[in-house]
């Protein structure tokens, strides 16, 4: 009926449009996507879809924010807000180990630092006293990012601390990711924005327009005070972690503090992310004015910033070229255990080299869609040896990578995709010695407590379970 009164050559217009369109889309699945079988998928998509297809890849395939990020480096708002990174001298790693720490500085932009103090900070009971108490302590500034930030329990502390430090004279910015903002009714967000502190929410709005955004989530966990001390790692601000009646029922994790030259990483990774969302630069005088952090100690370290733009894969490599240069050990911790067919390979590499490779992960996770899709993949890691163990008992959102005791990974990444490929992530490197033994001890303690995963186990599994977890399995991509 459309075509009625409609000129003869009309539906030639519109069919010759609708096979330019996705021609064009397809020729740009095939050239531009990194993973083949993504752009396979697409290229079908598009195929049986003539007008729905291309539109679909528009909206979700092409990745902007790429060209979002080389704008904004070229802005004045990135590497020069809070950087000073690049002032220092460049420290030297062991020799067996300058060839891990060549490659990580070769994908991260950043100089390996030395002089710095890295402190672990295990669950709320530790990581937000100290959180609340360098709040408290703020002369000229506090930076906060954080994937959740929730306006209740613990999160009421952290507001009327920021609130506090704002009516000290202290400059307070807050960066929380716009999914929480949008979603979760308990989002500090609003009560922030009512006491007049400054906050911004990640990446919004999600509307049409930029639908493709809508997986590119903020997962950093980042604290700044007075450009001098840094606090990162995996916890969220949120009442799971602290549970005041019953303090052993609470969330595990581990957070950091820092101090030393390589929180001027955590400094520009924060400017950066608050000047993409604000237009804000963040200048020397908000982080204190001074030249550069004072030395803290002896840990050699340096930021990882990864996400979906230019940074993209700079973790999954870090990864593999951690598993390629283990002689001895590998400790892995993660509450989400869904790796790329790559780094399975390097696990399984790895442990056929005799090194000993172990896998912590919680026994009752809180995404079940996700624990299932990990179970799917366990007997690719269990088939050369490696071994994973299951912690049972409260979850345990713990991110930890260590390498023959003297290497460590830190951070808010976790052993899926969406954080080595979706979400803005930041993780720090450490050589360390003593800081490597004590996290070690506390993984084989917690290795200890665990029950071993066996193949004969996997393969025992009811029918319909194994359907189950493998079904799980093929949305491995945006897990």
């Amino acid at each position: 009926m459309i075509f009625l009164n409609a000129p003869v050559w009309t539906p030639w217009i519109i069919t010759a449009i609708s096979l330019g369109g996705a021609c064009a889309a397809a020729c740009h699945a095939l050239i531009y996507k990194r993973d083949p079988r993504s752009a396979t998928l697409w290229v079908l998509l598009i195929a049986l879809l003539p007008f729905a297809g291309p539109l679909l890849y528009v909206l979700f395939g092409v990745n902007r924010v790429h060209r979002r990020a080389c704008r904004l480096r070229g802005t004045g708002g990135g590497d020069e807000a809070g950087s000073q990174g690049g002032r220092h001298s460049p420290a030297h790693p062991p020799p067996f180990l300058r060839g891990l720490s060549h490659l990580v500085g070769c994908v991260s932009g950043l100089p390996l630092t030395g002089g710095n103090s890295v402190r672990p900070l295990f669950g709320g009971a530790q990581a937000y006293p100290a959180m609340l108490d360098a709040i408290a302590r703020a002369r000229c500034s506090v930076a906060l990012s954080s994937y959740i930030f929730d306006r209740t329990g613990v999160g009421s502390d952290f507001i009327e601390a920021l609130a506090h430090a704002r009516q000290r004279g202290v400059q307070v910015r807050v960066l929380i990711d716009d999914v929480h903002v949008r979603l979760v009714r308990t989002s500090a967000y609003r009560e922030l924005e009512r006491l007049g502190i400054p906050v911004a929410s990640f990446n919004p709005p999600i509307i049409p327009a930029r639908l493709y955004a809508a997986n590119l989530r903020n997962h950093r966990k980042i604290l700044v005070v007075d450009g001098s001390a840094g606090f990162t790692g995996g916890m969220n601000i949120q009442g799971p972690y602290r549970r005041l009646g019953a303090p052993d029922s609470g969330w595990r994790d581990l957070h950091f503090c820092m101090q030393g030259p390589v929180v001027d990483h955590l400094a520009q990774v924060f400017a950066r992310d608050w000047f993409d969302t604000t237009d804000e630069s963040l200048d020397e005088v908000f982080w204190g004015g001074q030249a550069s952090p004072v030395p803290g100690g002896t840990a050699l370290a340096r930021g990882i910033e990864a996400g979906p733009d230019e940074t993209i894969d700079r973790i999954r490599w870090t990864f593999m070229g951690a598993l390629s240069e283990a002689r001895r050990s590998v400790r892995i911790w993660t509450p989400y255990f869904v790796p790329y067919q790559s780094l399975l390979a390097a696990l399984g590499a790895a442990s056929l080299r005799g090194v000993e490779v172990d896998v912590l992960v919680p026994e009752t996770g809180d995404h079940p869609v996700v624990q299932w899709a990990s179970r799917a993949h366990y007997w690719q890691v269990l088939e050369h040896g490696a071994r994973i163990f299951e912690r049972p008992g409260p979850f345990d959102h713990t991110k930890l990578m260590i390498v023959d005791g003297h290497w460590i990974c830190l951070g808010s990444a976790n052993w899926d995709a969406r954080s080595l490929r979706l979400n803005f992530e930041f993780n720090v490197e450490v050589f360390d010695t003593a800081l490597a033994a004590a996290l070690e001890g506390e993984f084989l303690a917690a290795r200890a407590a665990s029950a071993p995963v066996t193949a004969e186990a996997m393969r025992a599994r009811p029918l319909p379970v194994k359907l189950r977890d493998g079904a799980a399995r093929l949305f491995t991509p945006v897990l």
